[in-house]
């Protein structure tokens, strides 16, 4: 049998179990044995001590030297070959150290900081800021950057570009020494971003071609040249009696809920056609679900992957909605300079104003017509008077603005619209009782007026729709007596409904703007007379129709006239033909 190792001391333990049960019955008393040896112990422990007498002689024990061990261990670790040190050269590296010590230029910064002394409604008041400018950029412990607009001896005033949480008095501010700046370049086209050129689509950030300043200086009068290429809408009545010409600054006026914006986004959805104009849509003030459907319409259309889309909401604070109309227009201003031409729409300028004469009045400004400030005229002329048509020197590009505008009840001199129809190159009227009536777009002629006027029409625009100005006034003018009950001759009565189905023809459902050869098609019919024998229930089929018609009989004389814009006789003859075929086809 192997040996056993043991622990010392087990025979000590074994003799004195066999001495223990030696020792007679009596002299043991059960009160002095160990808990382990009393009565109801008994059994197993004579178990435990008969298996440990059948088990002694085949066991053996022996000592080890725990101190001999440790000392043949640590021989052992002695006797194994030493690992090689290595030697750390740290000179090249001191000196490396030492080199770039002495180019490193010892300065001392300092930084302008302010304290904030007042908070709230999206304006702070600070004190300090020494050498702070206006329109300078600032930096809140938040990380919201504020805007100075007013400065004084001891204070300055600053609206705050995003919430005022966690902002307190007592707080320390920095001064940047930089002004406001958006991204600008072609990569902005078919995103929506907000006055500050943040994304707010789902398609990550935006590679800029380079960061702008909001305010610059307007073209001056050397750089420009005449407006004297149209800009066409799409709308029969626009292009006709109140032609834009690219560069132009035209208003579009009226109340509210009366197709104001419609009319513009029809105006961007048309541009769709000519992929050389580019558009901008700038919301102010208006209700998310207003602009997010403007934003989809203009998806489904396939019009936004040429448009930037500014948006500042009515939640937003009235500094974002004073910056977006600038911003916006930055963003335009850049593409024209590029030598293309870009369509911005301002939807609203009144909302604008409303949110600078909220900025004033918080700002402690002297408050002056309508509590408006009175520098409320210069915050919209030095917005509209960028908008211009760049001479070949200087690239060639435009920029044309169509600002809108709310009025009350038709008030159209009321401060803020007044103030626009002097900055702007004419304005579209709409009016409440034709859009009641069923007149859509509810464009009132008479009112509506473009000081560029026949200068930005094309050949054939400008030889059909000569006269309808005049047509209509003399309709408007005879329809009146009419509606009271005056005889009329025969004459009279023709002029009449001559007037009433120029009226219709010049009707139009919204989001469906035609090109330029439809609108003079459509014109043609109604100037020509073939329209007389059409009940005015018929005239929106009779027009599908004959467009349609035209369409598919004349595809190159199609395609001609929207490139030249020239109505030749060749092309005159032809459209009277499929007019009369159509106009027979239609009464047998």
């Amino acid at each position: 049998m192997p040996e056993q190792a043991g622990p010392p001391g087990t025979e000590e333990l074994l003799r004195a179990l066999h001495e223990r049960k030696a020792q007679p019955a009596e002299d043991r008393h059960e009160s002095d044995a160990p808990p382990h040896e009393r009565s109801d112990l008994t059994p197993l422990l004579d178990a435990l001590r008969d298996e440990a007498q059948r088990l002694a002689p085949e066991t053996r024990f022996r000592k080890v030297d725990m101190a001999q061990r440790v000392r043949s261990l640590s021989e052992e670790i002695a006797s194994l070959p030493a690992l090689p040190r290595t030697q750390l050269d740290l000179a090249p590296l001191l000196g490396a150290l030492h080199a770039e010590s002495h180019r490193l230029t010892p300065e001392v910064r300092f930084h302008d900081v302010g304290t904030v002394q007042r908070i709230g409604d999206g304006v702070a008041t600070l004190s300090g800021l020494p050498r702070a400018r206006t329109d300078e950029l600032v930096t809140f412990p938040t990380g919201v950057q504020g805007l100075i607009l007013n400065l004084d001896h001891t204070r300055l005033d600053v609206i705050l570009l995003g919430p005022d949480e966690g902002i307190m008095g007592g707080d320390l501010v920095t001064a940047t020494g930089h002004r406001l700046r958006v991204p600008v370049g072609s990569n902005l086209l078919g995103r929506v971003v907000n006055p500050l050129g943040e994304p707010l689509d789902q398609y990550g950030p935006i590679e800029a071609a380079e960061y702008r300043h909001l305010e610059r200086d307007a073209p001056g009068i050397v750089e420009r040249a005449p407006v004297s290429e149209p800009l066409q809408t799409g709308l029969k009545v626009v292009d006709a009696l109140i032609p834009i010409g690219r560069g132009q600054r035209e208003l579009i006026i009226g109340d509210r809920q009366i197709g104001k914006t419609t009319l513009a986004v029809d105006t961007i959805l048309n541009q769709v056609q000519d992929s050389s104009v580019t558009c901008v849509y700038v919301a102010v003030g208006q209700k998310k679900s207003s602009t997010l459907a403007v934003i989809e319409t203009l998806r489904r259309a396939g019009a936004l992957e040429h448009t930037t889309v500014v948006v500042s909401g009515s939640d937003d604070p009235p500094a974002l909605r004073y910056l977006a109309p600038y911003a916006g227009c930055t963003m335009a201003e850049f593409l024209m300079q590029q030598g293309r031409d870009v369509l911005i729409v301002y939807d609203d300028l009144s909302k604008h104003a409303d949110a600078y004469r909220e900025l004033s009045l918080l700002l402690r400004r002297p408050p002056g017509r309508e509590a408006y400030p009175g520098d409320i005229f210069y915050l919209h002329s030095r917005l509209l008077e960028r908008a211009a048509k760049l001479n070949a020197e200087n690239g060639g590009g435009s920029l044309t603005a169509l600002p809108i505008v709310e009025t009350q009840r038709g008030n159209l001199a009321a401060y803020i619209p007044t103030n626009l129809i002097s900055i702007t190159d004419g304005q579209i009227v709409l009016e409440t009782d034709l859009f009641n009536r069923g007149v859509k777009p509810a464009v009132n002629p008479g009112r509506s007026v473009s000081r560029v006027g026949g200068a930005a029409q094309t050949q054939a625009m400008r030889e059909i729709a000569g006269t309808l100005r005049l047509t209509l006034a003399q309709f408007e003018e005879v329809a009146r007596f009419a509606r009271i009950g005056a005889e009329v001759d025969e004459a009279t009565q023709r002029q009449i409904r001559r007037g009433e189905r120029l009226r219709l023809a010049l009707t139009q459902p919204a989001h469906r703007p035609l090109s330029l050869t439809h609108q003079i098609v459509v014109l043609l019919a109604v100037t020509e007379g073939y329209l007389d024998a059409v009940s005015g229930d018929e005239i929106p089929a009779f027009e599908r129709g004959l467009l349609g018609r035209i369409t598919i009989e004349h595809p190159i004389m199609t395609a001609q006239l929207n490139r030249t814009g020239e109505l030749t006789p060749e092309i005159r003859e032809a459209f009277r033909g499929t007019l009369d075929e159509y106009l027979k086809t239609r009464q047998s």
